[in-house]
């Protein structure tokens, strides 16, 4: 599901239309419509971000709030802040992302990513 698909899904569920959320928002309809549709990423801004999770009815530190803002970074092709501040995971990102590429890391890059996997 992208970011543009849950927002939607969770807008409707709180009995918004597009212009209604848009007006309460402060966001233009037309560039709104292009979220939704995934042709524009997600707002950079952390205020507004919260301003849309709390119209749509997110509870803060639910399972639904976590997927909000990680679908915005994803639709951003960003980095999310906390994974950022965490300079182990940071670390271990370019052996994650050559793992989900397909390519073999080392036993000894394995097992670091595993431990900190675990540690979580």
């Amino acid at each position: 599901m992208t970011f543009g698909e849950f927002v939607k899904d969770k807008r409707l569920g709180v009995d918004l239309s597009l212009r209604e959320f848009c007006k309460l928002a402060e966001l233009d309809p037309s560039n709104w419509s292009k979220v939704e549709r995934g042709l524009l990423p997600a707002p950079s801004n952390r205020d507004v971000l919260e301003g849309i999770a709390k119209l749509i009815k997110l509870k803060k530190g639910s399972a639904d709030w976590s997927a909000f803002f990680d679908l915005a970074y994803i639709s951003q092709q960003r980095i999310p802040d906390d994974v950022y501040d965490d300079e182990d995971v940071v670390a271990a990102l370019p052996v994650f992302f050559r793992t989900v590429r397909g390519e073999k890391p080392s036993e000894e890059e394995l097992d670091k990513l595993i431990a900190l996997l675990k540690r979580r």
